[in-house]
């Protein structure tokens, strides 16, 4: 089991970065793949980032490629998603997630742990 901690959420103006951070618990940290997804109000909780348990592939939705950039520290049991050049459309809760599959995990289903959220608002 892990448990999963975000932060680095805020109120921003569009065209500014943030660098959102998950502090994962338990010594098994590198044998998940870790997620990130995020929740506007009123719509459903969308995929973002996917990275391998290895740190070596990642995976994304459309909407972020070429914005945002997942990495991992599993010496440091960390996953962080850098976001750069945000939009208004990017305001959501984000979530950190990890999955005991393995390969291309994007689906809601396929994550078993979740964090508490992390807000991110963007102003035009």
């Amino acid at each position: 089991q892990v448990q999963l901690v975000e932060s680095g959420g805020g109120l921003v103006q569009a065209g500014a970065s943030l660098r959102l951070s998950c502090a994962a618990s338990g010594r098994t940290f590198s044998s998940y793949t870790m997620g990130w997804f995020r929740q506007a109000p009123g719509k459903e909780r969308e995929f973002v980032a996917a990275v391998s348990r290895s740190g070596a592939r990642m995976y994304y939705a459309d909407s972020v490629k070429g914005r945002f950039t997942i990495s991992r520290d599993n010496a440091k049991n960390t996953v962080d998603l850098q976001v750069n050049s945000l939009k208004p459309e990017d305001t959501a809760v984000y979530y950190c997630a990890a999955s005991d599959r393995i390969g291309v995990v994007v689906g809601r289903e396929e994550y078993a742990y979740w964090g508490q959220g992390t807000q991110v608002t963007v102003s035009s």
